[in-house]
């Protein structure tokens, strides 16, 4: 493959999982849990997110609130915003310097500059993939343990949300990405 198609091809895998890693970051997914009382008409659904909680209630309506203070959220969502919001600006950082280190553009009039800008483009991708990773490995741990512990209750369990689930194809692309931003370089040379 041509060094141009690497090129494209990794920032174009690196944008998605940069979309990716935006919807995590906003959607209230993280955790899903279900509580069904002694009738139909009891039951619920709750949502918990980075940045909100939710309720669905068997009437159809939602609640959403925001958390009051930071020690409101778990410790392993407290930590994954952080890690996320971090994610999220490394990765537009790794998107200017991805467009500015293309052969299509002027920014960088300098080839071997385009190159350090396509390799370093990579690196940030690499890093943004790791700290995507790390927060969706903790919280899906987290459930999982949960899972089969004997002191919870049925209703006190969750189970794994979209956004986890977008989060590990998220990250999984910024890997992608980021090594074929890498490789470009080898691909000129």
């Amino acid at each position: 493959m041509s060094a141009r198609c690497t090129h494209v091809l990794g920032l174009l895998l690196s944008i998605i999982g940069f979309l990716g890693t935006i919807f995590i970051c906003a959607l209230p997914l993280w955790k899903v849990s279900a509580f069904v009382g002694s009738s139909i008409t009891t039951s619920q659904i709750d949502f918990v997110g980075l940045w909100v909680t939710c309720v669905i209630r068997s009437t159809g309506k939602m609640q959403c609130k925001s958390y009051n203070s930071i020690q409101d959220l778990p410790q392993d969502l407290q930590d994954a915003r952080v890690l996320i919001v971090f994610a999220i600006i490394i990765q537009f950082c790794g998107i200017l310097l991805g467009v500015g280190g293309s052969k299509c553009t002027n920014f960088i009039p300098d080839a071997r500059r385009k190159t350090k800008a396509d390799i370093a483009s990579g690196v940030l991708f690499l890093i943004a993939a790791r700290l995507v990773a790390l927060p969706v490995y903790w919280t899906t741990h987290a459930i999982f343990k949960d899972m089969f512990n004997p002191d919870l209750t049925n209703n006190q369990r969750t189970e794994l949300g979209a956004s986890l689930y977008i989060g590990w194809v998220s990250a999984g692309l910024l890997y992608l990405g980021g090594a074929l931003l890498c490789c470009s370089y080898f691909c000129r040379n």
